[in-house]
């Protein structure tokens, strides 16, 4: 083989390398770094077999076949479709500094192995090889950063004396409680929360030690998992003294495989050697016993009154009805306001400050948020993912008078049966139906019978398809979103 060849080949298979390991970090990114998740969850297994297996794959036949030519206009033709992938991402790879210490670290492992290779005389440059070292330093080398930082947020909170930390978990809803009850308790304390959805291990040790202000007296954190044991680790961590155990239903069922074992899951958030009160709602059907740590929540409201102008609901608090008033929407906010009402009594808010907390309490962004534009009313609850919040949503909008159009790729993780009933629900009351996605357009195309359907797997058309779709006077709510990789 010529010299200039060999350059060639070696240029180019660097690039190949590295579009390949942008793909594959792009994955363990959506997938939060769970190599596992990536491979035996990912939800377009498509990608996979065109991003990775079938190009290595051919990559290595024309080699050992000795087509250099071809496997360099493979090479090409591969970087050019990951382009074009990459463009319809909503979202792509982020650069974070652990991505640009991944691929340091693939730098030196491809050159390593190349030199290797090329120095026994051997002209088959490995393409796994360098992504397998690449995975194992950075594995290695994120660990013992983390191993530091953990160690050195932990230290942290243990200086800060008068901090009383929540900890929240549930299937779903624990942002909005987070925000409701940052909200309400800032009324008498100096709180902070976690930011957006920061709910793993790794990402509370990030918040705790670069964003946790010094004189916080409550930190109010959720507590997310996607394998037994992930809760137990952020109760170990955080130990709060606080819990609240949201919600549970078959959301991520595809990862615990059973209710019981989202249950037991979410209940590892009372492992905290620190636990003073623990607010478990009723859903997780446990046995307290003589606990008088825990306190058991969701059958004390007495009534709910639902509108597009905000809701209003009973609840019974010591033997007493109390009524509160709450601009949010949609008639699921009342079970999460329930929890945050009683964590505030029992911090020793008076319940006029509580009343006037919940009344002023904001909408969070994308969940129930009202906007009217031009005529039409647009409801955003694109980050509500539930069954039970869907359709909670839709009941909300089976009171207005005019024409409804829903946009919507379903319940995302969650079953078959899950989506039939809500497709039911939808048929009822929706006047246009457009399905994006493709996890579940299968399942709500065949049981939205009456509903007129719109299918759109690319949301850069969705402005389009309402523009030429709806009218003055339609509302329009945007259920649930999901991201291109799903």
């Amino acid at each position: 083989m010529l010299n200039y060849y060999i350059y060639i080949l070696l240029f180019l298979h660097l690039l190949f390398i590295f579009s390949l390991g942008y793909y594959f970090k792009s994955a363990m990114q959506w997938y939060s770094y769970k190599i596992k998740r990536a491979i035996f969850h990912y939800n377009k297994p498509i990608w996979h077999l065109l991003y990775f297996i079938l190009p290595v794959g051919l990559y290595y036949i024309f080699c050992f076949l000795k087509l250099y030519v071809l496997s360099a206009v493979l090479i090409l033709i591969y970087i050019d479709m990951l382009y074009f992938w990459k463009k319809r991402l909503d979202k792509p790879l982020r650069f974070t500094a652990r991505v640009k210490r991944f691929f340091i670290f693939l730098f030196v492992s491809t050159i390593f192995v190349d030199m290797l290779f090329l120095a026994s005389d051997i002209y088959f440059l490995s393409i796994l090889l360098p992504l397998v070292l690449a995975l194992i330093f950075s594995a290695v080398y994120e660990k013992i950063i983390f191993l530091s930082f953990k160690k050195d947020a932990a230290k942290k909170l243990n200086n800060m004396r008068d901090l009383q930390i929540i900890a929240i978990t549930a299937s779903y809803g624990k942002t909005s409680i987070k925000n409701f009850l940052y909200h309400i308790l800032s009324f008498k304390f100096n709180c902070y929360k976690t930011p957006r959805s920061v709910n793993t291990l790794a990402g509370l040790v990030l918040d705790v030690n670069s964003s946790l202000p010094e004189n916080t007296k409550i930190y109010i954190a959720e507590a997310g998992a996607r394998e037994r044991g992930d809760i137990r680790e952020i109760a170990e961590f955080l130990k709060p003294c606080i819990a609240i155990v949201g919600q549970i239903g078959i959301q991520h069922i595809e990862y615990f495989k059973t209710l019981e074992s989202i249950r037991n899951t979410k209940m590892e958030l009372l492992s905290s050697e620190n636990i003073k009160k623990a607010f478990v709602h009723i859903s997780a059907n446990v046995n307290v016993g003589d606990d008088k740590r825990v306190e058991i929540w969701g059958g004390d409201i007495t009534f709910v009154e639902a509108s597009l102008d905000g809701t209003k609901f009973g609840m019974k608090i010591r033997g007493e009805e109390v009524v509160f008033e709450s601009r949010l929407l949609g008639a699921f906010n009342a079970v999460n306001l329930a929890v945050c009402v009683h964590v505030a009594l029992y911090l020793g808010l008076d319940m006029q400050t509580i009343k006037k907390a919940v009344s002023s309490v904001a909408c969070v962004e994308h969940r129930l948020q009202r906007m009217d534009v031009g005529g039409k009313i647009i409801l955003d609850d694109s980050f509500n993912g539930n069954f039970e919040g869907m359709r909670s949503s839709y009941e909300l909008v089976k009171t207005y008078n005019g024409r409804k159009v829903l946009i919507t790729p379903g319940v995302v993780e969650s079953t078959k049966e899950e989506n039939e009933k809500l497709a039911k629900i939808i048929d009822d009351i929706f006047d246009l139906v457009i399905i994006t996605g493709s996890t579940n357009v299968n399942v709500l195309n065949h049981n939205i019978s009456h509903a007129n359907k719109i299918i759109s797997n690319d949301k850069s058309q969705l402005i389009t398809i309402l523009a030429q779709n709806t009218n003055a006077g339609d509302l329009i709510l945007f259920s649930n979103d999901t991201p291109t990789y799903m």
